[in-house]
């Protein structure tokens, strides 16, 4: 003989007692009782009315040992439907701090549960922390600025966040649990979840690899757990189930709710069902007429068990799902879920006992999907039962219910240790605003506090077990932030410059609340900037105070008679990288600014330029020489001064252009320009000629004449 096991499944409509024989790692059924509520003494899987479940289970016990001697310990789950389920996410600056760990995103991870908790809280009056124990927690996402990312290990970037999905179980279910079988003179053996039961005996660990989801569907609420990388990754409840079948019959049919449900169950094995309404009127329709017409509730719950699905499971559907529970026998409900789901016929499928591993019954027990939550709750009892740990954080003693390896994180979270406690402060930050624009500098990261476990150094992954004590060591605070005007500047706005072969390094103009400061300048809190950059050549050469070259680069023109005339050739030429450039063009970094000087100009240049003859000349042959006659015909006469023709002019200066009166040229005016004189003493005659001819000293004369003057000695008397 093996040992018995015996477990009750304490459910919303009955309880059911179970007795297993184990031997060798084989179980067999040997008996089953099942006994229904007088009332509702169970609300979503809370008790509510201890005395009455605790007489049913009085009941059950009592009838079980008539034919199997004394039971004094028994196994029993917490139900699924008493889980809370709550979604948080959690988000981290890490701009400019070292790559993210493993263990940042542990931590990160654990700030997003108790946001769940804190969540789950805010909604319900209850506002101790305490009161709920997290029985696990999957991430749906990570994301790195915005954006959705496989893994955030080894990342940098601006923020970080974690999406999770965490699940609650409230500790007075546990202390109702606990209070109903004490008052039945009967010892909790072991404790375990219900959807952890049935997973436990239909879902072995080699299968928990595989994304595969698990639905209970009782007669209040429809249970879900799921599966994936080897664990249980999150738990839900759909308050939908067998009720609102029955209760669809009801309406649809006239009848009393008890007699709806003995036609729920005739569904599920005859072709042809017998219903007789409140009014006593019997008659026989067909199974398939009686589905299509409770077929929109049979819908309903498969749309509310589907959508529950996708939301613990980030929003793809399991590879498979498996159906236990009594309303798991609803009619086409795996058809109607694995269109909700768009997943295969065939992988929607309703699981009895006889899909449990090293199990058999006695013959008088039915095959029943109702019955593989009890079978479960009593294997999952004696292979993976649920213990209280206990535990030390920070000299507080924590009572950890422990439904899967615990590690530190969990301690921290039985310990309502805060995640920001995990870190040391940031640092405080400076707010400025440039140009009309906010800017923050965020001040340094703080830095993680170090855990011991037992004086070993640890981390929030860590595996504790009983009795461990954990230290949490404060983290560093970061520095408060520090910036100058300098940092916070686009390196493009500081620019160096060669001018005429000198370098500037040209930094824009900088206001503090007002008054100009350098780019070294410390920045506070709550500054005001303002940022004036240099972008044009003109701005350029008065930011230098280079106004000589502003003047040169003036075009050249002169006021003459009162009228402006301009003469481009006479103005400086603006280059820049060697290549002619106007004032208002912008530069650049590197660049080089060169002004090319124009000659300045005499008042003869701009005579010819207006097509002005200052001076007449002719050139004659005189006495075999040749002589230049000149005489001014025109005076050029500047800011009321008369210049001569090879006098420079000034930029801008007023100038008027004078007509001399002129004779003509005589004879006689080659002697002002030839040093030619008669000899001294000559006595005799002198001929003059023009040209070989004879001329006089009043005759007109031409360039190109030949003038002469022949001397005839006389002859003197001896």
């Amino acid at each position: 003989m093996g040992s018995k096991l015996f477990a009750l499944d304490i459910g919303t409509r009955s309880v059911v007692g179970i007795i297993l024989e184990e031997q060798n790692e084989h179980f067999h059924v040997i008996d089953i009782l099942t006994k229904e509520h007088k009332e509702r003494a169970m609300v979503d899987g809370q008790i509510h009315n201890v005395l009455y479940v605790a007489e049913l289970i009085k009941e059950i016990k009592s009838e079980l040992e008539v034919k199997h001697g004394p039971l004094l310990k028994v196994s029993v789950a917490a139900a699924g439907r008493a889980l809370k389920t709550e979604q948080a996410s959690s988000t981290i600056n890490i701009k400019n701090r070292p790559i993210f760990t493993e263990e940042d995103v542990s931590r990160l991870e654990l700030e997003a549960v108790q946001l769940a908790q804190a969540k789950l809280l805010s909604s319900r009056d209850d506002d101790k922390i305490g009161h709920y124990y997290c029985v696990g927690y999957s991430v749906l996402f990570y994301r790195l600025d915005g954006e959705e990312i496989g893994s955030l290990v080894d990342q940098q970037g601006d923020e970080a966040a974690i999406e999770v999905i965490a699940t609650f179980l409230p500790r007075v279910v546990v202390e109702s649990l606990l209070a109903a079988l004490k008052r039945a003179d009967l010892e909790m053996e072991a404790l375990t979840l219900e959807p952890i039961a049935a997973i436990n005996v239909l879902i072995p660990p080699s299968m928990r690899r595989l994304n595969v989801a698990l639905v209970d569907i009782g007669a209040g609420t429809s249970d879900i757990a799921i599966t994936d990388k080897g664990t249980v990754v999150a738990y839900g409840m759909v308050p939908t189930a067998g009720d609102e079948i029955t209760e669809s019959l009801s309406d649809h049919y006239l009848l009393d709710f008890p007699v709806a449900e003995i036609v729920k169950r005739q569904l599920s094995t005859d072709e042809n069902v017998v219903i007789q309404d409140i009014l006593g009127f019997e008659q026989t329709y067909p199974k398939t007429e009686v589905v299509q017409a409770i077929s929109p509730a049979i819908e309903a719950l498969a749309k509310g068990i589907g959508s529950e699905l996708l939301k613990l499971n980030n929003q793809t559907p399991p590879k498979a799902v498996m159906l236990v529970g009594g309303g798991s026998l609803t009619p086409n409900l795996p058809a109607e879920l694995s269109r909700v789901l768009n997943l295969p016929l065939n992988r929607v499928a309703v699981r009895g006992i006889d899909a449990i591993q090293n199990l058999t019954k006695d013959a008088s027990i039915p095959a029943t999907p109702e019955l593989v939550t009890p079978i479960g709750i009593a294997i999952a009892a004696k292979k993976a039962p649920i213990q209280y740990m206990t535990a030390t954080v920070n000299n507080q003693v924590v009572r950890i219910f422990e439904l899967k390896e615990m590690t530190v994180g969990d301690a921290f979270l039985s310990a309502n240790i805060r995640a920001k406690q995990l870190y040391g402060k940031p640092g405080h930050g400076i707010a400025v605003t440039v140009n009309n624009q906010d800017i923050f500098i965020p001040g340094g990261h703080g830095h993680p506090a170090a855990i011991l476990v037992n004086g070993e150094t640890a981390s929030t992954k860590t595996i504790i077990k009983n009795g461990d004590v954990i230290t949490l060591a404060e983290g560093q605070d970061g520095l408060d932030a520090k910036a100058t005007v300098k940092d916070i500047m686009d390196n493009a706005l500081l620019k160096n410059v060669t001018i005429q072969g000198i370098t500037y390094t040209i930094e824009p103009i900088v206001k503090i609340n007002n008054t100009i400061c350098t780019i070294d300048r410390e920045l506070k809190d709550g500054d005001l900037l303002q940022v004036e950059t240099i972008e044009t050549v003109e701005e350029l050469l008065k930011h230098v105070k280079k106004t000589e070259l502003l003047q040169k680069l003036h075009s050249f023109y002169l006021n003459i008679d009162g009228k402006p005339a301009f003469f481009p050739e006479f103005s400086s030429k603006l280059l820049m990288n060697g290549i002619p450039c106007k004032l208002s063009y912008p530069f650049k970094d590197g660049d080089a600014i060169t002004i090319k000087d124009a000659e300045i100009p005499t008042a003869e240049m701009i005579a010819n330029k207006l097509d002005l003859i200052l001076e007449e000349k002719i050139v004659v042959s005189f006495q075999q020489e040749e002589i230049e006659l000149h005489k001014i015909c025109r005076e050029v006469i500047q800011n009321g001064k008369v210049v001569t023709g090879s006098q420079r002019l000034l930029n801008g200066s007023s100038i008027s252009i004078v007509e001399k009166e002129t004779n003509r040229w005589k004879y006689q005016d080659i002697f002002r320009f030839s040093n030619w004189q008669l000899p001294l003493n000559f006595k005799g005659q002198f001929t003059i000629l023009r040209n070989g001819n004879a001329s006089s000293f009043d005759e007109e004369i031409f360039g190109g004449d030949q003038l002469e003057i022949i001397l005839t000695e006389e002859n003197r008397v001896k």
